[in-house]
């Protein structure tokens, strides 16, 4: 059965997606995307630091980040906006973020099975080459048209 919808496209859908809710009140911003990865940023905002003075970006807007980032992988992979749950996230930090930056989030949806997506990405502070945080995860499809072709 094929989809009378358009395929997602994460530049378009972020406009939306990115205004409202969690990921609007944390102010994530759309920066890029490919054929099966998406990047996100979280700009620096004083309310959002972990430990009070430190200027450090608490750890939970970025687990956030890349739980946004990793879900619109996994549509940019499929090219379908479906339900999706978050199965497992593991986030290895490496180290904190720098004072006052920015952090972005890549991920990337390498594999898809019937009902789960894999997910891998970084979070870097300006050098993707020495990175905040790796994460990898689970996502699990709930229902909707993928279901239906089985």
């Amino acid at each position: 059965m094929a989809s009378d919808l358009p395929p997602f496209d994460p530049a378009t859908a972020a406009t939306f997606m990115l205004q409202h809710g969690h990921p609007g009140w944390l102010g994530m911003r759309y920066v890029a995307h490919g054929a099966d990865w998406v990047e996100l940023a979280l700009p620096w905002r004083e309310d959002l630091v972990g430990e009070t003075g430190s200027g450090i970006l608490a750890t939970g807007p970025i687990v956030s980040l890349m739980d946004m980032a990793s879900g619109m992988a996994i549509w940019t992979a499929t090219s379908e906006f479906l339900a999706i749950a978050t199965l497992d996230l593991r986030v290895d930090y490496m180290r904190p973020a720098r004072k006052g930056a920015a952090v972005n989030g890549r991920s990337e949806c390498y594999r898809r099975t019937r009902s789960a997506a894999f997910v891998r990405g970084i979070a870097h502070d300006g050098d993707p080459d020495d990175p905040v945080a790796h994460v990898a995860g689970v996502f699990m499809s709930i229902g909707g048209r993928r279901d239906e072709r089985r």
